[in-house]
């Protein structure tokens, strides 16, 4: 997965030929680290439909702040430079799913 920063994340998430699911996590997240691997198996099972990357909440504050992020992890889906969905909290691969799918089905 790629990781994006507050410098790239207008090319590689808001002008994204496909939609793109943003990971909002940090280092000491300790739910974050429960979703990473579900993250890599979901990026794999919708390559090519869907981008999936991450983006350090500490490191990059710009983004973080813009988009309101104050829980993570924070899973933001974008779709042609837009905010389509949100989730927050670690969830089980089905629901990340779920929403993933309610996202391509809307855009």
């Amino acid at each position: 997965m790629l990781d994006v920063t507050d410098a790239t994340f207008r090319s590689e998430v808001l002008e994204s030929e496909v939609p793109v699911l943003v990971d909002f996590w940090a280092e000491w997240c300790g739910p974050c680290r429960l979703v990473a691997p579900v993250l890599e198996e979901l990026a794999g099972q919708y390559e090519g439909r869907l981008k999936i990357v991450k983006l350090n909440a500490d490191d990059n504050p710009q983004v973080t702040g813009d988009y309101g992020v104050v829980s993570i992890p924070t899973l933001n889906i974008y779709s042609g430079g837009e905010l389509v969905r949100s989730v927050i909290g670690a969830r089980p691969k089905a629901v990340i799913a779920e929403e993933i799918e309610g996202a391509l089905a809307e855009v």
